[in-house]
């Protein structure tokens, strides 16, 4: 939320989702606002929402370059999308496959980006809003396996190290989120699950002989 706006923030287990939130969200993910009792739903929407209500104004005033920037939230939609399909894939080959496609996506980001440290330079905006989560996901991802999806990318790199140390992206999260999503990957079933419990044992073998 913008400096200064009061907000209750409640988390959701999306594994067993409540009866009230199911009500409030048409398509059952997350996240929701709920201003002034009527729920807003999906991540540009709600920043849109945010944008037009509260200042400063996070989008630039150039209407071209307006339009260039809803694009790229657009496109981290589709990076959301790829993750998604990344620790869904039901075997190695898929995983293998969904993290070339993560690559593929973030060289686009790589050839698109400007000067440090953020999206628009030195300006945070709602573009910035957007590729924050992109980058936690890869934070928990990293502490499993390096898949290599930033490699030979500096500028991404850079932009991930801008976002991860300002306060209002570390705040966005509880400080139990890399656990929660660690846990929330276990629990899927998927490729990712069985390299994760591969990771633990061989853990627990190197523990059990130190």
């Amino acid at each position: 939320m913008p400096d200064g706006v009061s907000f209750t923030r409640r988390n959701i287990d999306l594994a067993s989702k409540p009866a009230w939130f199911l009500a409030v969200s048409p398509l059952g993910k997350t996240p929701v606002l709920l201003a002034d009792g009527e729920p807003i739903f999906e991540s540009a929407v709600i920043c849109e929402y945010l944008e037009d209500v509260y200042a400063p104004r996070m989008h630039p005033e150039d209407p071209l370059q307006r339009a260039r920037h809803r694009g790229w939230i657009e496109f981290g939609s589709s990076v959301l999308s790829a993750i998604g399909t990344f620790y869904s894939a039901p075997d190695d080959t898929a995983l293998q496959a969904a993290a070339s496609e993560l690559r593929r996506k973030f060289g686009q980001l790589e050839a698109a980006l400007g000067p440090a440290p953020f999206f628009d330079g030195e300006r945070f905006s709602v573009v910035d809003a957007a590729f924050a989560p992109v980058f936690r996901y890869l934070d928990v991802f990293d502490r499993i396996e390096d898949f290599g999806c930033l490699a030979g990318m500096p500028k991404v790199k850079a932009w991930r190290s801008a976002l991860a140390s300002r306060p209002s992206v570390r705040m966005a999260v509880g400080a139990d989120y890399g656990s929660l999503l660690m846990d929330f990957l276990q629990r899927r079933r998927s490729a990712l699950s069985a390299l994760i419990a591969r990771r633990l044992e061989q853990n627990n073998l190197a523990a059990a002989k130190a």
